[in-house]
């Protein structure tokens, strides 16, 4: 039987994601002090705002530690 899991991100929608993570939110996430947490991805645009992110800090980093979709995913403001 085979079961339709939904949709899935191939390596390079990944790896724009995680660069554009490292880029834009983690300095967001290190002045709110954030450790871990779950947030949307529609930071890397429109063909992502459908996806979540669950982070955790990584010493003076954060990694990315899975991807889920999530049709209702929705979007925080992180401040500038």
């Amino acid at each position: 039987m085979d079961m339709d899991l939904g949709p899935e991100l191939d390596e390079e929608d990944k790896a724009v994601i995680r660069d554009i993570f490292l880029e834009k939110v983690v300095p967001k996430l290190q002045r709110l002090g954030a450790r871990t947490g779950t947030i949307a991805c529609d930071f890397a645009g429109d063909k992502f705002q459908n996806w979540l992110i669950h982070f955790r800090s990584f010493r003076k980093d954060f990694d990315i530690v899975e991807f889920e979709y999530d049709p209702e995913a929705r979007t925080i403001n992180l401040g500038q």
